[in-house]
């Protein structure tokens, strides 16, 4: 699998659906906001990237809304029918 750097923390590519990810799209939409998250989800609609944290349970940001076992759940309801995509996996230190 490929890996990324993104503010000084590297990410596994785990999944790139239709081509989804954009390496300096993702760059210019991450926050530090998104580095305590395990996985990142990104999903275009309308021409612009989305980005959005997931966590595993035993991440103290952990809620049932950013469940990653509800990863694909959430592509499914909360995303344009068939939307590019892709998810980044945190590597642990």
């Amino acid at each position: 699998m490929k890996t990324y750097k993104l503010n000084d923390q590297e990410y596994e590519l785990i999944k790139n659906y239709r081509d989804g990810f954009d390496l300096q799209e993702t760059k210019a939409k991450f926050t530090d906001y998104f580095t305590d998250y395990d996985y990142i989800l990104g999903d275009w609609a309308y021409g612009k990237l989305r980005l959005k944290g997931f966590c595993e349970q035993t991440n103290k940001l952990f809620k049932p809304l950013n469940d990653f076992k509800g990863v694909e759940k959430y592509i499914k309801d909360y995303c344009a029918y068939n939307c590019r995509h892709f998810i980044l996996k945190k590597k642990q230190d």
